[in-house]
């Protein structure tokens, strides 16, 4: 308590304490060593950025950038298989396969064009050498799973007290992490360059379909998914953001592994590398392995190439109407700058102004004026450009129309009125005070780096404290000017479909915010198929939520409450 005393009265102070001392090294073949030592316990968070996202991709590979998440823990010629040669027999035959079945899905998408088949992921559908061809492939799949040893990868870690093992895929970058104890990390140098040096995308195809489930589960099924992709669509017209990160339904079931060498090769050269580490280690010792282990790795034959293409400026205004199994509500996007720039800090500022409970928006709308059920603002600087989102959900009786001049009419008033400086100053103590939270063990700080090596460079998580305590209310006032103008946005209206309620009840309680971290956290359980690493996933959060007591968030219970409903379909399976 009397840290965060201290810290309320020196913001500036705690934030400019904050800076994370980073090392930065350079191995032979150019891959990127990032280093912070901190001997307060005895372990490490570690990982590596591969500096690829679904922005680097293209029509016809979209969602091959979060396949490639999935496909780097099947394992080596040493881990994940019992027999690397019959293991190597059987792809080999699988793909002569593949290759047959894709001359007939040329033919299958040629019928479609002539309108003499109506799905072309219908079973029904395919043509009679598909599905024979489909029965081979089978056999081959079946004959595989008595050779491989699924989620090896993990084993080898738990075994070694290793945790947290996980990654993820953004629209710029991709990132894997794990937390070891202190003496394994010549385990996780060997580990994680093993994967690098020799990986084995086996069950390839098999992992293209979980993805293509796990985007069914994410949009599909939920109520706005597929309208936000369209809408998405409708807000970047040029950019690659237009299109998700998990990738478009056509283009999933149609990546071939060729393509997946093709892009590993060009993205995953050491080169295009950060490896990160954070906890108990000696920088020396550490370098030492790195470049016995990473510097193995071959410098890539190219440099991964850079996205060019730009977002063309927007001439009018953009509206979307849409009916959802949701409550009313309205939500408005900007274009603004890409992470890094100038004006991006003084944006983030203004939306803290407008969020929270405390925000501007919450008292405005629900407590004020009673349109509103709930309210959301944030800003995201991604790596060639930015958005501002603000929005809220339509209080019972209240008109979309209101409720929509009402959100816009705060961000006039920014316009005109300068933020007064105790509210200025009480959001930029809210900053530093998450800081000083954010930056206190190894994995927060870890992920911090990743982040913005992804996205940008390290030094953001370093610049951005001191940029956001220089923020002036002048400052508020230029960029709400600048970017909150009619022809700079898009407006989605949602109105409730007829006949359905008012959203999923399981979510019912959390925010806007909330429920859309709810609903990615739902479709990654649902689409996992290993019912024992769910159980230990929930025993873990149950543990978590017992010694929370009555402050545990309403997310954990809706993530137990979504992991013990899939376990049990699972089980039933």
């Amino acid at each position: 308590m009397k840290k965060l005393a201290f810290l309320f009265l020196f913001p500036a102070m705690a934030v400019f304490g904050q800076k994370v001392p980073v090392k930065e090294h350079f191995l032979s073949n150019g891959l990127k060593v990032l280093l912070v030592e901190r001997h307060d316990a005895p372990s490490i968070s570690g990982g590596w950025v591969a500096r690829v996202g679904s922005a680097n991709e293209r029509p016809g590979i979209t969602g091959i950038a979060h396949l490639f998440e999935h496909m780097m823990f099947k394992g080596t010629p040493t881990i994940g298989t019992k027999d690397f040669k019959k293991d190597q027999e059987i792809m080999a035959a699988q793909e002569r396969v593949r290759e047959a079945m894709r001359g007939e899905e040329r033919k299958m998408r040629a019928m479609w064009r002539r309108g003499e088949i109506t799905d072309l992921q219908d079973p029904d559908q395919k043509t009679k050498r598909w599905k024979e061809l489909n029965a081979e492939f089978k056999k081959l799949v079946d004959e595989h799973r008595k050779v491989i040893i699924k989620n090896d990868f993990d084993r080898i870690y738990t075994a070694n007290g290793g945790s947290q093992m996980n990654a993820y895929t953004s629209y710029d970058h991709t990132a894997y992490f794990i937390t070891v104890p202190a003496n394994k990390l010549e385990l996780f140098m060997w580990m994680e360059s093993e994967r690098l040096l020799r990986p084995v995308f086996r069950e390839f195809y098999a992992e293209r379909d979980v993805v293509f489930e796990e985007r069914r589960m994410r949009t599909e099924s939920t109520p706005l998914g597929k309208f936000f992709e369209s809408f998405n669509s409708l807000f970047w017209e040029s950019h690659p953001y237009s299109w998700p990160i998990i990738g478009w339904p056509s283009d999933i079931p149609a990546i071939s592994k060729a393509q997946a060498d093709e892009f590993y090769a060009t993205f995953y050269a050491p080169q295009n590398l950060s490896l990160v580490m954070v906890g108990d280690f000696e920088s020396k010792t550490a370098l030492k392995l790195a470049e016995k282990y990473f510097g193995r790795l071959k410098k890539g034959a190219r440099e991964a190439p850079d996205v060019v293409t730009l977002e063309m400026p927007q001439k009018a205004e953009k509206r979307f109407y849409a009916e959802a199994e949701t409550n009313p509500n309205v939500d408005i996007y900007f274009h603004t700058p890409a992470f890094g720039h100038k004006d991006t800090y003084p944006l983030r500022v203004l939306a803290q102004v407008l969020h929270t409970r405390t925000g501007r928006l919450h008292k405005e709308l629900v407590l004020g004026g009673k349109l509103a059920t709930d309210t959301w603002a944030w800003t995201r600087g991604r790596k060639y450009a930015g958005e501002f989102n603000i929005g809220a959900e339509v209080a019972e009786g209240k008109t979309l129309e209101e409720t929509e001049a009402s959100l816009l009419a705060q961000l006039e008033k920014l316009k005109t009125e300068p933020v007064p400086a105790k509210e200025l100053q009480k959001v930029k103590n809210n900053f530093a005070a998450a800081e000083y939270r954010r930056l206190s063990s190894n994995h927060p700080i870890l992920m911090a780096i990743m982040r913005a090596e992804g996205t940008g460079g390290w030094r953001e998580i370093n610049a951005a404290g001191p940029r956001l305590q220089a923020v002036t209310a002048a400052d508020i006032q230029r960029v709400a000017k600048k970017y909150f103008t009619k022809i700079n946005r898009a407006v989605a209206i949602y109105t409730r479909k007829p006949g359905t309620g008012g959203g999923d009840p399981l979510l019912a309680g959390l925010t806007a915010e909330q429920k859309a971290t709810a609903r990615k956290i739902i479709g990654s359980i649902n689409a996992e198929k290993d019912a024992a690493k769910l159980k230990m996933q929930l025993m873990g959060l149950e543990t978590r939520i017992a010694q929370a007591g009555a402050k545990a968030p309403p997310l954990m219970k809706v993530v137990v409450n979504a992991l013990k409903k899939r376990i049990g379909e699972l089980e039933k399976k």
